[in-house]
């Protein structure tokens, strides 16, 4: 009797054991998660070009713990088109080294992905490549030095795609949020159909207050300073997610000072819910950039 009681009391200890290691891991998984989010959130936040390259800091950076909450809530493969169109002829060994880094990056994003990216690289000039590069929205210039270049991304789920037009050294701090952005977009959910895509008038008077000179700045500036917009509310959830943090910390500590199991299964599962909360909230702003992009764009168009 006293053997089966010991061998009871040993599973006890090794379950409320268990429990805690995987609060812990929980635990500590949320916080490096909101650590990254304002990470990302305060590189994004520089201006282009105001901080370090990915060379001058060493190679390509890993990706953020914002970045890996979208990949890892993809429920559908994404196809990335990266075209590298780059006529050596007219193009700087800067921009073809910041290409390098791009497919770098790309590359992280298949590892991270489990299956659920899938990239096509195009980086062999033709007309062919032309074409296609053109149809996925994807902006040419150089077109009086040589042959016509391209370097932006396509990103594409059924019948939604994402595209990020122009890709340059410039811009390179914002480039895994733009990138995450239009994955996160093109997942969200299915496109409208035709003739009914236009921007709601809350997102319409949302850029007239976030760009007071609207008539005046060029469609890809604008883009910009929405995205910036996005960056400071992205830095703000990343904050709030770091308060949430904190206290389910503290809620942890004090059910490990009880020892009681059922207070550290609740704990978990409020660190779990805080943790989808904050995947849901990253979604939200990636869509409300992407309305406001498009909003943007009808505005412009309607000024013409």
């Amino acid at each position: 009797m006293s053997q089966s009681t010991t061998g009871t009391t040993s599973a006890a200890d090794r379950g409320r054991a268990d429990a805690g290691k995987g609060v812990r891991g929980i635990v500590m998984g949320l916080a490096f998660f909101a650590a990254g989010i304002t990470a990302s959130a305060l590189w994004f936040a520089q201006s282009p070009g105001s901080g370090p390259s990915a060379a001058e800091s060493g190679g390509t950076p890993p990706l953020s713990a914002a970045t890996m909450a979208v990949l890892q809530r993809l429920d559908s493969p994404v196809e990335v088109r990266f075209y590298a169109l780059l006529d050596p002829a007219s193009v700087g060994e800067n921009a073809r080294e910041f290409a390098g880094r791009v497919n770098q990056m790309l590359a992280r994003y298949e590892q991270e992905a489990g299956g659920k990216i899938k990239v096509v690289r195009v980086n062999t000039i033709s007309a062919a490549a032309a074409n296609a590069a053109q149809a996925d929205g994807i902006k040419a210039f150089n077109r009086d030095k040589g042959d016509v270049c391209y370097c932006g991304i396509a990103v594409v789920r059924g019948g939604h795609k994402e595209s990020v037009s122009s890709l340059s050294p410039e811009w390179e701090p914002a480039l895994e949020w733009d990138l995450s952005r239009a994955i996160a977009g093109v997942e969200a959910g299915d496109p409208p159909a035709p003739g009914v895509a236009k921007a709601s008038k809350p997102t319409l008077e949302a850029v007239r207050r976030a760009i007071p000179n609207l008539d005046t700045v060029s469609t890809e500036e604008g883009s910009r300073q929405l995205r910036a917009a996005a960056a400071a509310q992205f830095k703000k959830t990343g904050q709030e997610m770091a308060a949430k943090v904190k206290q389910a910390e503290e809620h942890y500590l004090q059910a490990q000072s009880s020892q009681s199991p059922s207070e550290l299964e609740a704990a978990a599962k409020e660190l779990e819910q805080a943790k989808q909360e904050q995947a849901a909230k990253l979604k939200e702003i990636a869509m409300e950039s992407k309305a406001q992009v498009g909003a943007l764009q009808q505005l412009k168009g309607a000024a013409r």
